[in-house]
């Protein structure tokens, strides 16, 4: 009988950019805070992201809109992942729910 050799392969690539630190975390809780939702459009965040406002506002924060960042997956993906940073720093948002559909 033969033997079989196979090579072995890591489907995982190296990293990209360089690591960063994460924000920091919201301590104090939600009320007065500013949150913003971004989706990629793919699957359900129609129906997940009001039930999430509302929880979210119940609890004291206002919530910025996907609608407000663009879709995060459609054609012009680059420049509204690149434009994030920006609207988060002139809407004053202090922190960020991402959906992303599967």
């Amino acid at each position: 009988m033969a033997c079989m050799q196979y090579d072995v392969v890591w489907p995982k690539s190296p990293l990209a950019t360089a690591r960063r630190p994460l924000a920091p975390r919201l301590t104090d809780g939600l009320a007065g805070k500013r949150v913003g939702f971004l989706w990629d459009y793919m699957f359900r965040g129609e129906e997940l992201f009001p039930v999430l406002a509302r929880e979210l506002e119940a609890r004291g924060a206002e919530v910025v809109g996907y609608d407000v960042f663009g879709n995060t997956h459609g054609p012009e993906e680059a420049q509204v992942v690149g434009d994030i940073p920006s609207v988060i720093a002139a809407r004053g948002i202090d922190a960020v729910v991402s959906g992303v559909g599967a």
